[in-house]
């Protein structure tokens, strides 16, 4: 199965008609899923969207939540290069933050799809939540990387407790326990209080 679906399968090099047939697969899951929620899809309904026979949905997608899995990372990395603005250390962590908090809500079902689908322990779901991790890796390194000193390293223990709290804060708003709007006001609060110090 196909953890890297728009690049390339694990197991082999995916040719023009097989890209072709997994975008149409991600862009049906996308509909699908706007149109009827993460808990009533299925790939079959999926396949039929995109005018697939369910087996060739399977020979790419090993379940729904590997389909939200990969639809997740395909939608946060589409702000992948955006610039990181602040004068601070803080507000850039900030700004970061809120910038990805901003992109999830963007797509309602699809925020309460990716929780249960990265709690899960499919193995395409592994590699993606790995992926996924990475993104939001990057864009806090990015946030706390000097501009006036691009090659200097970043602390990775702060990197660490960043990621530590934006995670524990995307659980707790994809488990319900918060709305993502209080997920980024506390944040906002939380990342003031650990960058406390810095300029």
């Amino acid at each position: 199965m196909s953890s890297q679906l728009t690049n390339e399968s694990p197991r082999r090099r995916l040719n023009a008609r097989q890209r072709s047939t997994v975008e149409r697969l991600l862009t049906a899951g996308q509909e699908e899923l706007r149109e009827v929620g993460h808990e009533a899809l299925t790939i079959r309904t999926v396949a039929l969207r995109a005018g697939v026979s369910p087996a060739t949905a399977y020979t790419y997608l090993a379940s729904k939540h590997h389909l939200f899995a990969e639809l997740f990372l395909r939608h946060i990395a589409q702000d992948h290069d955006a610039p990181v603005e602040g004068d601070t250390v803080t507000e850039r962590v900030q700004n970061v933050s809120q910038g990805v908090v901003s992109r999830i809500v963007t797509e309602p079902e699809l925020a309460a799809a990716v929780t249960p689908a990265l709690l899960g322990s499919d193995e395409d779901v592994d590699r993606l939540r790995l992926r996924i991790g990475g993104e939001f890796v990057s864009r806090f390194e990015a946030a706390l990387r000097d501009p006036e000193k691009p090659d200097e390293p970043v602390d990775a223990a702060v990197l660490e407790v960043l990621i530590l709290t934006f995670s524990g804060a995307l659980l707790q708003a994809g488990m319900g326990t918060m709305s993502y709007d209080e997920m980024a006001d506390r944040l906002e609060s939380a990342f003031a209080v650990i960058l406390r110090g810095n300029v």
